[in-house]
């Protein structure tokens, strides 16, 4: 069973993609993964989108998606985690930017930065990314005084013609922490 909020535990918003094998399975599979960690507890999950590829653009499209967790996990610990989901689903790393069964990226964590050779908080790129901005805006709560919200507002406004290569696939169906249990 999932760690209720704790004063110590943060909100995190983590991107997921996926563009070989069964995508949607798979990350639902990364998802539950995520939920089933004693320290992680998904809150809330955006649409599935079908994105074209970006920077190596020969290879199959993309499904994307943003979760919101709550975590008191510490940054690294958290990513630690996600590699290690990335690792059972298979994913292996051969072309930058190229075809991958899964890939789960941090994004942002309430109150935190990091600038380390293997961690970057908040994700440099987020802003710049219809791929990542479109599902975050799905999830992440209206709050004119949110640094988070504010930022993503602005640099979706900037998109606004960037969002080409980008459909709704499907809306995720994943329960909230509030939610009836089905047994």
């Amino acid at each position: 069973m999932n760690a209720h909020p704790t004063s110590e535990s943060s909100e995190a918003y983590i991107a997921l993609g996926a563009n070989l094998g069964d995508r949607e399975d798979t990350l639902m599979e990364a998802v539950r993964k995520l939920d089933a960690h004693a320290d992680i507890t998904v809150l809330r999950c955006s649409n599935l989108y079908e994105t074209e590829p970006v920077g190596y653009v020969d290879q199959p499209y993309f499904l994307n998606m943003v979760v919101a967790v709550h975590t008191s996990l510490k940054p690294h610990e958290l990513l630690n985690v996600m590699q290690n989901i990335e690792k059972e689903l298979g994913r292996v790393r051969h072309i930058h930017w190229g075809p991958r069964t899964v890939d789960l990226d941090l994004l942002w964590i309430e109150g935190r930065s990091e600038d380390t050779p293997d961690l970057l908080l908040p994700h440099p790129r987020m802003f710049e990314r219809a791929f990542v901005l479109v599902p975050l805006s799905d999830i992440v709560p209206i709050d004119e005084s949110s640094q988070l919200y504010t930022e993503m507002k602005a640099a979706l406004e900037q998109l606004n013609d960037g969002k080409e290569g980008l459909q709704l696939w499907k809306t995720c169906t994943w329960r909230s922490v509030s939610a009836p249990s089905g047994n």
